[in-house]
């Protein structure tokens, strides 16, 4: 039989599953497409978004408000050279720069010292902000800035004008995309204009941040009804004097500030004879200063976590290559994305009394002028001071009085309303004494020692017997929160000509309390106390004292002269790293909270070596600066030569102990285990069944107490019942296996694969949108995390917390190494980068230098500055 004929109409099959085949496939091309489509679209929305921020650096720019044309070099890594002819100009012009660079820092920053935060981001910070809101920083700074001499305003007023110039052509997301993020939350947000107070008030800031011991107070308050006072003793010994250096040994005898004539009416004598030393104890000395809110408000200042502190120290010519001194300097903060610093030189066209300005080094977005640096003459650094400028006073509270001298004073009261975005207002109502602002009630720590109180007046820590009727409060005295002159003294350093000038803006610098680092290009060295000390009455502010007893009132302050003083002195180098400063038989208290000075003997012990071994250069500075030795490593090492736990596994990791050289280098397996293992011991030792046990913080306290715990097998720190551990060897054995066994959890179970700079990574998170917890956006901001070596309580200071995950939390925040013999030669760098602005070219681009401790060049002559020049911006005068 035939087939039918096909009818040119019918189907076929097979090309019917080819065409819808082709169809489904056309269809999900098409789909693919328009998501590629979009995708592209987007990303060039969010690219376009990124940029339309990103700073002019070439070309000429009118700006109102300028005088003269302004002259701005940005090298490579965008750090920028100001050239201006006047100082209105100048600072004007470093306005405009820091809001290119930085203005979404800023104004967070502004939000910060303001309490304001709430209207940024909502009333999750609502806790932040009342805490801060009581302290009151910007009505201080309020209060300085009217305070300011004419000239030192018109250098504020400048500045704020210079910012302002800025935001008047960029809005929103073109002044940062940060900008474009928040208003998916907050659309309704405005930026106000910059006013000096903006400024000053981040000073308030830092000296939060630098505070020294308010912590060790906070934690001595809430512990001490579980803990004996010989127990306290053992937990917070004093300062090592036998073994760790003290920063000025031998007190100086120097002209008193004011007093010698200025090196521009007279001949500088580089050939002047260091002055005479006087020995502190026998002479007559002739004088010629996050857990919580607390560690949130930390946190968001540049976090005073574990490590917080600073190396610094400044070596004589007889020492160097050059014959000139050589400056070294590393402040430890907490990391922060964008870093705390940004590097700027300011430069009149000519120096002269009106534009005396030649200055380079490191400042704050926000700030004018330079913090840490250097002129054509002078150098200068600074480590915290770590003196005791804050207490913690109990108050008994009636109704709206409180108690004092046998008598009810009423309470000073406030109302502040806080606006927050997306709901109401709050109001908030400031409570304060004689003594300061209660903050109890607004934090955890602070509000359990009112609940719990005890004092430190007694034998043994106990509740006051003596106090009144009432409820108890606590509040808070810190030299900061009274106007000072800090927003002077960064005019008079920058400007400083000799040691006399720099003494003079020392006296200035009253918060935070700093130790300030001399030199100077007629050879001389110094060093010089600064800061607004405390006098105080019965008490040594270690514990909370009795706020209704005026005998334990604070004085006044140590008188300037009086402060330790440091000049040419014959060892020929001075170091600071937060250690004491003098003797224990310095006239005045200070503090019994210094850091345990183990930064500043290796740092000691290393410039020892160098001079031993000839000549010093600037990179001999930088490698110490790098040094990895671990204190307590070497210690465990040594306690644990003798010691075997019958695990294989364990004792071969202990094999690793003894074959270390005590460096926590990144990629040693060795540093791994044995800094896993004192996080270990630490924990086992002294977290047991307490309410509050001994606290975990501040390593280099810790590193003393078990030094001396390991010299004493029958003490009963030792024995740890929840844990079934009885004595020392039981403790040590215990500790090493459970080390092992967290050790192989984080990197496996080859020691070979171990490495303590994968361990102890830095994330870098932004400040601001890093923890949002939304993780596009944490990615838009955030980079890292990035390898690190060093560690808690070492000279490259890579501080972590025990009992978390070994993560970096606190780095040398910046370094630097200048040379007196040639600026040129000098070398600087920090975290992060120039620009705050995500993706941008100069936003990380310092990290990989900064994790490799290595320096980059920095210029600072013209002939220098002109060579390394890659953008060149000419500001003119507009509308």
């Amino acid at each position: 039989m035939s087939k039918p004929p096909t009818s040119p109409y019918a189907i076929d099959d097979t090309r019917r599953g080819s065409s819808v085949g082709r169809k489904i496939g056309i269809t999900l091309f098409s789909i693919v497409a328009a998501v590629v489509v979009l995708a592209l679209v987007a990303v060039g929305f969010l690219t376009y978004t990124v940029q339309r921020s990103f700073p002019q650096l070439s070309g000429e720019l009118a700006v109102p408000g300028l005088d003269d044309d302004v002259t701005v070099q940005r090298d490579v890594l965008g750090i920028p050279t100001i050239t201006a002819d006047s100082a209105h100009d100048l600072f004007f012009a470093q306005g405009f720069v820091h809001a290119q660079d930085r203005f979404f820092e800023m104004d967070f920053r502004r939000h910060v010292t303001s309490g304001r935060l709430s209207e940024l981001f909502g009333e999750s910070q609502l806790e932040t902000d009342m805490f801060l809101r009581t302290l009151g920083w910007r009505a201080i700074a309020e209060q300085e800035v009217e305070a300011l001499s004419e000239t030192e305003r018109a250098y504020y007023d400048a500045y704020a004008d210079g910012v302002n110039a800025y935001l008047a052509d960029n809005d929103g997301a073109d002044a940062s995309f940060e900008y474009a993020v928040l208003g998916l939350q907050n659309p309704d947000y405005e930026i106000e204009p910059w006013t000096p107070a903006d400024s000053v008030a981040w000073l308030k800031a830092m000296a939060w941040d630098l505070r020294s011991n308010i912590e060790d107070e906070t934690e001595r308050g809430v512990i001490a009804a579980d803990f004996t006072q010989a127990q306290m003793d053992e937990l917070y010994p004093a300062y090592p004097f036998d073994r760790n250096p003290v920063i000025v040994p031998k007190l100086s005898t120097v002209p008193a500030v004011g007093t010698v004539p200025d090196l521009d009416d007279t001949a500088a004598d580089s050939e002047t004879a260091p002055e005479t030393e006087a020995d502190a104890a026998t002479s007559s000395i002739e004088w010629s200063e996050v857990e919580g809110v607390v560690a949130a408000v930390s946190e968001l200042v540049g976090g005073a976590g574990e490590g917080v502190g600073s190396n610094s120290w400044v070596v004589s010519g007889a020492h160097t290559a050059s014959g000139m001194p050589l400056l070294a300097n590393d402040p430890h903060l907490g990391a922060s994305l964008p870093s705390v610093w940004h590097q700027i030189q300011l430069k009149c066209a000519e120096r002269t009394e009106a534009c005396p300005f030649d200055v380079a080094g490191f400042g704050f977005a926000g700030m004018p002028g330079v913090i840490i640096g250097h002129n054509d003459r002078v150098a200068w650094g600074f480590t915290n001071l770590t003196t005791d400028v804050t207490d913690l006073y109990l108050e008994k509270i009636e109704g709206d009085s409180y108690w004092y001298d046998g008598a009810l004073e009423p309470l000073e009261e406030r109302t502040e309303t806080l606006k927050v975005a997306g709901g109401d207002d709050v109001e908030l109502v400031i409570r304060s004494t004689a003594n300061g602002p209660i903050v109890s009630g607004l934090t955890a720590d602070f509000t359990a020692i009112a609940d719990e109180p005890a004092t430190g007046e007694t034998d043994e820590v106990a509740t006051p017997t003596d106090a009144p009727a009432g409820d108890y409060a606590v509040s808070l005295r810190w030299t900061a929160l009274e106007p000072g002159t800090t927003a002077s003294a960064i005019f008079a350093l920058n400007t400083a000509r000799d040691f006399d000038d720099f003494r003079g803006a020392a006296a200035l610098f009253d918060v935070p309390a700093q130790n300030l680092i001399y030199a100077d290009v007629d050879g001389n060295i110094g060093y010089q106390t600064p800061g607004r000390l405390p006098l105080r009455g019965a008490g040594d502010g270690s514990m909370p004292q009795p706020g209704w007893d005026p005998a334990y009132a604070w004085r006044g302050f140590i008188p300037f002269e009086e402060l330790p003083v440091a000049y040419n002195p014959k060892d020929g180098y001075i170091v600071t790293a937060n250690n004491a400063i003098v003797g224990a038989d310095y006239a005045h208290f200070l503090t019994r909270d210094w850091d345990y000075g183990w930064r500043a003997a290796r740092i000691e012990e290393l410039i020892q070596r160098k001079i031993a071994e000839g000549p010093i250069t600037a990179d001999d500075l930088r490698k110490i600066q790098a040094d990895n030795s671990s204190f307590i490593g070497m210690r465990l090492a040594a306690a644990y030569l003798d010691i075997t736990t019958g695990h294989d596994k364990t004792d071969t990791a202990l094999d690793l102990l003894r074959e270390w050289d005590g460096q926590n280098a990144p990629d040693s397996e060795a540093a791994a285990y044995a800094n896993v293992l004192w996080d270990t011991l630490a924990a086992n030792v002294f977290v047991d069944g307490r309410e509050n046990p001994a606290p975990l913080t501040d390593q280099g306290r810790l590193f003393l107490v078990v030094d001396q715990l390991l010299d004493t097998p029958d003490s009963e720190w030792w024995v740890n019942q929840d844990l079934g551990v009885s004595g020392m060897n039981d403790m040590l054995k215990r500790s090493a296996i459970d080390a092992r066994e967290r050790l192989t959890e984080l990197q496996g179970d080859n020691p070979a694969r171990w490495n303590w700079g994968g361990l102890h990574a830095l994330p870098l998170v932004s400040d601001t949108f890093g923890s949002s917890g939304i993780e596009p956006i944490e990615w838009l901001f955030n980079r890292g995390p990035v390898p690190v070596g060093g560690g808690s309580s070492l000279v490259n200071a890579t501080g972590w917390s025990l009992g978390g995950d070994f993560a970096t939390e606190t780095v040398p925040s910046m370094r630097m190494v200048i040379d007196l013999g040639d600026f040129d030669e000098s070398g600087w760098n920090h975290l992060t980068g120039a620009s705050g602005h995500t993706f941008h070219t100069n936003y990380t681009d310092q990290t990989e230098t900064w994790q490799r401790v290595e320096l980059t060049p920095w210029a600072y002559t013209s002939e220098a500055v002109d060579a390394s020049t890659t953008d060149t911006l000419v500001l003119t005068p507009g509308g």
